[in-house]
C-alpha cells in the first residue's frame, strides 16, 4: 500500500482522513496537512482535499486581477508527471487547441474555436502524429465533440457551437465530414462571457447533456432560464428539460463508464478574495441545485446576495470535490485505458486551465481525481504539473484530456498551443 501525500483544508478531522483512507484504498498520513496550493509550487503526486466547512470568510483577502497573456515556452521546459510517466510534445501548429476527444478508432478530434474548425489528429510515429486533417469549418467557437451512437461504428460526430448543437455524418476512419452540418439544437444561449458549450450522451443513449454556463459573474438578471445549468435533450434534439441546476459555469461533461453518472467540471465565481470561490469537479445529481448565484458549496451565501431566497439555504446539493480556487477547471475524461498502472483504472482526469482572480496563480495542471467504484471521497492529486515559472509566470494552459486508443492521455494546451501525450513505462 503506498503513502501518498495530500493536501486538505484547515479544519477537516483526523476522522476525515480516515474515511478518506477507507474511501480511496491509500494510506495517508494525517500529519502532512496544508491549505490552499499556488501554480508554481505543484509537485506530481502531491494529494489534495478541500472541505466545504473549512472555507474562508468571503474578503478575507482583496479581489486581485492577475491577467496577463502566457510567455513562451522557456527553453527546455516540459510539464512534469509523477515517476514512471513519459512526457512528450505530440503535436504542434494548432491556433487554439481546446476540447479534445477520441473517436472509436483511435482518431483524437480537436475544437479549434477561434477558427471554427474541428481538426482530426491520427496515430502516433516517433513521438508524432502520422496525419493531421480539418474535420469541418465554418463553426462558431466550437468546444464540444462527441460521437454518436455509443459503440464501435457510431454514425454521427456531434459538435457544440456556442449557440447550438449541430451534428455531421460519420463512418470510422473518415477524415473529412462527408456531409453538411445538420442542425440539432438550433438555439442556445449565447453571448456573456461563458461560452463553451460540451456534449455528452447518456449510457443508454437516450439524453444529450449540454453545458451552459451564466453570462456574468453573479448576475442572475442577465441569465435566462437555460444558463448556469445543464440541459437535457433527445439525441435529436428535442428539449427535455434542465438536467441539474445553480452551476456557474459547467465547462466540461462527462459520463462515468461504471456508474452511467452524468459528471461536470465547473468554474465558480469571482471577486470574494484568492480563496473563494472554490471551483470543483462533481458528479451531478439528476434536479440538483447547486446554489449558483444566491449560494456556495453548500448553504455559504454569497455577500452580494445577502437575505435573498432563504428557503434556499438547505436545498443546495454540495459537490464532491472542491478543487482550488480561480484554477478554471475545464475538459475531463475517465481512464478506461490499460497503459496506465492498475491503480489509476476508472479514475478522473480533468485539465486546470488556470484564471485571472487570484493574486498568485492556480491551476496550470493535470489532476487526477482517484474513484472507488465510480465515487470520489474528496481527494484530488497533482499530476501533470510544471507550465508555471518559478517566479509565478505561466506559459502553458491546459484545457482538454482524452485517454488514446492506446492508453496515453493526450492534453491540449492552448497557452503554448500543442497537444502533450502522457504514457507509462519504457
Amino acid at each position: 500500500m503506498r503513502t501518498l501525500r495530500w493536501t486538505i483544508a484547515t479544519g477537516v478531522t483526523v476522522a476525515a482522513a480516515v474515511w478518506v483512507l477507507h474511501a480511496t484504498g491509500v494510506k495517508i498520513d494525517p500529519k502532512d496537512l496544508h491549505t490552499f496550493a499556488d501554480a508554481q509550487s505543484l509537485t506530481p503526486g502531491t494529494f489534495h482535499k478541500i472541505a466545504p466547512d473549512a472555507l474562508p470568510q468571503p474578503y478575507a483577502t482583496k479581489s486581485s486581477a492577475n491577467f496577463g497573456k502566457p510567455i513562451p515556452r522557456p527553453e527546455g521546459a516540459m510539464p512534469k508527471a509523477p515517476a514512471g510517466f513519459k512526457v512528450e510534445l505530440y503535436a504542434t501548429g494548432f491556433d487554439q487547441p481546446r476540447q479534445i476527444r477520441t473517436a472509436p478508432n483511435g482518431d483524437l478530434f480537436v475544437a479549434e474555436s477561434l477558427l471554427g474548425e474541428v481538426k482530426i489528429v491520427r496515430g502516433y510515429k516517433d513521438g508524432k502524429p502520422e496525419e493531421v486533417s480539418t474535420f469541418a469549418t465554418g463553426l462558431k467557437r466550437p468546444f464540444g465533440i462527441n460521437f454518436y451512437p455509443a459503440g464501435t461504428n457510431p454514425q454521427w460526430v456531434y459538435v457544440g457551437n456556442t449557440d447550438s448543437v449541430v451534428r455531421f455524418p460519420y463512418k470510422n476512419g473518415d477524415l473529412k465530414a462527408t456531409g453538411q452540418a445538420e442542425t440539432v439544437v438550433p438555439e442556445l444561449p449565447a453571448n456573456g462571457n461563458h461560452w463553451t458549450r460540451d456534449i455528452v450522451f447518456s449510457k443508454d443513449g437516450k439524453s444529450m447533456y449540454v453545458a451552459v454556463g451564466s453570462s456574468d459573474n453573479v448576475d442572475e438578471k442577465h441569465n435566462n432560464e437555460k444558463r448556469a445549468n445543464i440541459l437535457e435533450f433527445t439525441p435529436d434534439g428535442k428539449y427535455v428539460g434542465i438536467y441539474a441546476s445553480g452551476i456557474r459555469n459547467p465547462v466540461g461533461l462527462g459520463v462515468n463508464p461504471e456508474t452511467g453518472e452524468v459528471w461536470c467540471s465547473v468554474n465558480e465565481r469571482d471577486e470574494l478574495g484568492d480563496n473563494l470561490v472554490p471551483d470543483y469537479i462533481t458528479h451531478v445529481q439528476k434536479g440538483g441545485f447547486y446554489g449558483w448565484p444566491w449560494y456556495y458549496l453548500g448553504a455559504h451565501q454569497d455577500p452580494r446576495h445577502a437575505g435573498q431566497h432563504p428557503e434556499l439555504k438547505d436545498k443546495i446539493t454540495v459537490p464532491d470535490v472542491l478543487m482550488q480556487p480561480h484554477n478554471a477547471s475545464l475538459g475531463l475524461t475517465f481512464y478506461e485505458g490499460k497503459m496506465f498502472p492498475k491503480e489509476y483504472e476508472g479514475d478522473l482526469f480533468a485539465a486546470e486551465h488556470g484564471s485571472w482572480n487570484r493574486a498568485i496563480r492556480a491551476g496550470h495542471e493535470v489532476v487526477r481525481v482517484p474513484l472507488e467504484k465510480g465515487r470520489a471521497s474528496g481527494v484530488y492529486e497533482d499530476f501533470l504539473t510544471g507550465f508555471v515559472t518559478p517566479d509565478g509566470q505561466s506559459w502553458g494552459r491546459p484545457v482538454g484530456v482524452a485517454v488514446g486508443k492506446e492508453g496515453a492521455i493526450y492534453v491540449t494546451d492552448d497557452g503554448v498551443k500543442v497537444i502533450w501525450r502522457v504514457s507509462y513505462g519504457k
